[in-house]
């Protein structure tokens, strides 16, 4: 039998590990353990740090809701969301890059007709968001789903203000025909900040740090037989790409919009997204 010390911390607790416990469950929990005592004894954490940081984590759990995800917007704000997607989704040369999905999705968006405007609120400056969905050889998709939304002229999501903004407020679905093309308005979306009254805007604040994301369109693709591609476009020249609060900025995710002159937008943004196969 063993029992823990300062030495033999975490081989004491990974010791005690059962041995029909499923293997991956096994070397994940393990290297959780190994990592996790290295770093307390690396920076000889205090007991009142360690008060600070279970006070911290049940905030962060506190103040989670239907609407709000705090332990994501605290994963995005570390990086760690962006780091297990570019695990998860390493790109194959042509395909189009993923980000973080971000807490502001909602499921069962309407399906709209190609064109038609997501923006109801009527504030914003209108743009016309046009492209292809392709895959790897350059062939159409047809059939792709494309699941767009974004934040409003004011910075935010239509679940962040559900009294004030109409409901599906910046979103819909498209689905694309033989040609794959996509087509729709919405508004040049504007930066935003994270939701910074919380445990994750405290944390940045200490850190010093900005709650800033620069401004995008989102998009989550699916289509059969490729796999789900869940991105952004990224408005260029925004003063925030360099220091996205949430590290979800990739140079090949940054779009021109065209300002023009027309009785229907005054911006306009081509893209083509390229699936990978399954």
């Amino acid at each position: 039998m063993s029992y823990l010390s300062e030495a033999n911390s975490a081989e004491t607790v990974n010791g005690r590990i059962g041995e029909a416990t499923d293997p991956r469950l096994r070397r994940v929990m393990t290297s959780l353990v190994d990592h996790l005592h290295e770093f307390i004894k690396d920076v000889e954490l205090t007991e009142a740090e360690w008060e600070a940081a279970i006070g911290f984590l049940t905030r962060t759990g506190q103040i989670c809701s239907d609407t709000r995800q705090e332990f994501i917007l605290l994963s995005d704000a570390l990086g760690v969301s962006m780091l297990v997607d570019a695990i998860n989704h390493r790109t194959p040369e042509g395909a189009t890059e993923s980000t973080v999905f971000g807490p502001f999705h909602v499921e069962g968006a309407p399906k709209l007709p190609m064109g038609t405007c997501i923006s109801a609120d009527g504030k914003g400056e209108i743009c016309l968001y046009q492209g292809r969905v392709l895959d790897l050889d350059g062939r159409p998709i047809e059939n792709a789903l494309v699941d767009v939304w974004s934040d409003n002229a004011d910075g935010f999501y239509d679940v962040q203000q559900p009294d004030l903004q109409p409901k599906w407020n910046n979103r819909g679905v498209f689905r694309t025909g033989p040609d794959g093309t996509y087509a729709f308005r919405g508004i040049k979306p504007v930066s935003y900040p994270i939701p910074d009254d919380g445990p994750v805007g405290q944390m940045l604040a200490a850190l010093g740090r900005h709650p800033w994301r620069p401004a995008h369109m989102h998009f989550r693709i699916t289509a059969p037989g490729h796999e789900r591609l869940i991105t952004h476009i990224f408005v260029g020249g925004d003063s925030y790409l360099g220091s996205d609060a949430v590290f979800g900025v990739k140079a090949a995710l940054i779009a021109d919009f065209e300002a023009v002159q027309s009785p229907t937008e005054a911006w306009r943004t081509a893209f083509d997204f390229v699936l990978r196969p399954i």
